[in-house]
């Protein structure tokens, strides 16, 4: 058995593996007991006759949660469902005559009855008001983070449901008796009874995004809601749909101005509303948001702020001297911690068992030791600063996209008679600097978006006949990755491209990468986090700043610097973006050890008969001789892919049916 914070779990995830201490950092075991654990919600509603079965099943899985008894759990069954949540202030239950709710999280009401009611008597019991009065509208007047499940026994139904932006997770699958769901993959296994068989599929949208994007899970039969999305089951039949999309409505300009003050009062009640304590710190990259949120916890915390910072020795990869500045800045008490390639050697193994699924973001590494630094300290929550590129347009592809989109201004007889002749047919145009440069721009124009952002994924620049194995590439469909993208960037109504990339990033870069990432790792490490960057007042904020104001030109961010230039360092305004990217193909052509533990992870994985081992053997090739960093994040996708299998147990290959 494996504990979390006094959970208990019967598979080899969401714990910590400290005693796997490089010899130059401190060692993992010495972290002192948690107190955090992330709360738990699971359940089935079915056939009647299952009702004992589930009934045992979800009991066991409550105690396994609090062996000791540390954590409590309540479990309530009716006629033909089980519901579980664990004892913790971010869970509720409320057991109605036939309607049974139950709510994870921090949410936040529209309604004043329901705001009333959730103050006085608990969120379960706001949820169930609202579900008895307005059906599935229900959740149109929550906010904030949650997951939330619905049982009702009098209509035979189950519903499931997130939040907007998917802080919360919520996964479910239709077993033989009936629905089991859980706030986590592990408790679905647990649960559910179906065959948890490894989805082909999965696996080459693993590849081809470095996660596994909703509704889809590695597994076949189970499924991950989607951020605003409900999911009804009921006389057998599952029913999915969106309760909420974000409305871009472009206020005037001129109505619109950024130093009026307001986007700063938000930002505080949005750290304000996190509750720091004495005990809460902040995550500091030296980044716009980081800075931001580190800036304005400075100014309501009661004492000086604690900040935790990550840097790597390594040209073009550290930012601790930004770090330093806003630390300096805002007068914080800062903290940091330079991460090797021996950090590296120790937190893959501890990736691959602590996602529930692969995860092939390499700045989980550099999450981890930051919240672990924190945690050693004594603090208990973190503040985060995601989501702040994806709501105000920082990320440098919204630029980039924005020169391609001028591409279709130009009239089109003089596109199709003159500039793409000479850019792409004419001969020899390829041995020319600036006519190369044009046929690529021309090239990469014609291609629509979202599927345009795409341009340079390692599949596709490829012939997958040339990367995966023939037996595996008959199991897939080649054209998903398109679709998943299409979908959240054609969902907002009458939105400017820009608009519409950043929806998507919403989708995936925030609730199935970016949220994932640090949500997992915090949990790992033993810490809560939160996100004033993704508070409700922020995000309909951000819906209203006009297009051109968020990216003025191909500056980015225009809007929220120009708001925040009083506040925030010049030089961290004026910084170009980074990220928290970490150094790993600079690391394996220099380390032993890392690359001990990679190339024996891609000769496993080569026999798996996935990727061709003839690919792999190139790709290290190139990554030995030319761009490090370029082969380097495809060679660390494969390599968790390989520990994840080997984590979980999977030490076959899938059966490629």
């Amino acid at each position: 058995m494996y504990y979390l914070g006094g959970f208990r779990f019967a598979s080899p995830t969401l714990h910590g593996i400290f005693e796997m201490a490089s010899s130059n950092t401190p060692d993992h075991s010495q972290t002192r007991r948690r107190k955090f654990a992330t709360p738990v919600l699971c359940g089935w509603l079915g056939q009647p006759q299952a009702k004992a079965h589930r009934q045992r099943a979800v009991v066991e899985i409550g105690r396994r949660m609090a062996p000791d008894g540390e954590h409590g759990y309540r479990v309530h069954a009716g006629p033909r469902s089980v519901l579980l949540i664990s004892a913790a202030p971010a869970a509720d239950l409320h057991v109605g005559e036939t309607c049974y709710t139950a709510i994870v999280g921090h949410p936040s009401w529209t309604d004043a009855r329901l705001a009333t009611l959730a103050r006085e008597r608990g969120a379960a019991h706001a949820l169930a008001a609202a579900y008895l009065d307005d059906g599935m509208r229900a959740f149109e007047y929550a906010r904030g983070d949650f997951a939330a499940a619905i049982i009702d026994e009098a209509k035979s139904q189950a519903i499931l449901a997130i939040d907007r932006i998917g802080i919360r997770p919520m996964t479910y699958a239709v077993a033989p008796d009936g629905l089991v769901f859980g706030s986590s993959l592990n408790l679905l296994h647990q649960l559910s009874g179906v065959s948890p068989d490894i989805d082909p599929q999965a696996i080459f949208e693993y590849l081809y995004f470095d996660m596994v994007p909703s509704p889809n899970t590695i597994y076949r039969a189970e499924r991950k809601l989607e951020p605003a999305q409900w999911v009804r089951f009921a006389d057998e039949q599952l029913t999915t749909a969106y309760y909420w999309t974000p409305r871009f409505t472009e206020s005037d300009r001129s109505a619109f101005d950024p130093h009026d003050g307001v986007l700063y009062r938000l930002l505080e009640r949005a750290v304000q509303d996190c509750e720091p304590g004495a005990t809460t710190g902040a995550f500091l990259s030296g980044g716009l948001d980081s800075s931001t949120v580190c800036g304005v916890l400075s100014r309501v915390a009661t004492s000086q702020v604690a900040s935790y910072s990550i840097g790597f020795r390594a040209e073009g990869y550290d930012e601790m001297s930004y770090a330093r500045i806003a630390a300096r800045h805002f007068a914080l008490d800062s903290h940091e911690y330079y991460i090797t390639p021996a950090d590296v050697v120790s937190a893959i193994p501890l990736i691959a068992q602590s996602y529930d699924e692969p995860f092939g973001n390499s700045s989980a590494v550099p999450v981890y030791y930051c919240a672990r630094l924190a945690q050693q300290q004594g603090i208990e929550v973190m503040l985060a600063g995601d989501g702040g590129d994806e709501l105000f347009a920082g990320n440098e592809r919204y630029a980039k996209q924005k020169m391609f989109e001028l591409y279709s201004r130009i009239p089109a007889g003089l596109r199709s008679w003159f500039i793409e002749p000479i850019a792409l047919r004419l001969p020899g145009a390829e041995t020319i600097a600036p006519l190369r440069k044009l046929g690529s721009y021309v090239r990469q124009a014609n291609i629509p978006l979202p599927d345009r952002l795409q341009s340079y994924n390692w599949l596709r620049i490829n012939s997958l006949a040339d990367i995966l194995h023939d037996d595996f590439l008959k199991t897939i469909d080649p054209g998903s990755p398109t679709r998943l993208l299409a979908a959240p960037y054609a969902r907002p109504a009458s939105a400017s491209p820009l608009n519409r990339m950043l929806h998507l990033d919403w989708r995936l870069t925030l609730a199935d990468n970016d949220l994932r990432k640090v949500n997992a790792m915090c949990e790992v490490a033993g810490v809560e986090v939160k996100y004033p960057m993704l508070h409700p007042d922020l995000i309909e904020h951000s819906l209203a700043i006009p297009t051109d104001q968020k990216l003025k030109g191909f500056r980015l961010r225009h809007y929220y610097k120009e708001a925040l230039d009083n506040f925030l360092p010049r030089a961290i305004i004026d910084k170009r973006k980074h990220g928290f990217g970490l150094p790993f193909g600079i690391w394996l052509r220099e380390s032993p050890a890392l690359q001990e533990l990679i190339y024996d992870a891609l000769a496993d994985f080569g026999r798996r008969q996935i990727v061709r081992s003839e690919y792999i053997r190139m790709m290290l090739d190139r990554h030995r001789l030319e761009h490090a960093a370029f082969y380097g994040s495809t060679l660390w996708t494969l390599t968790i892919l390989e520990q994840w299998f080997q984590a979980h147990g999977r030490s076959r290959p899938p059966t490629l049916a």
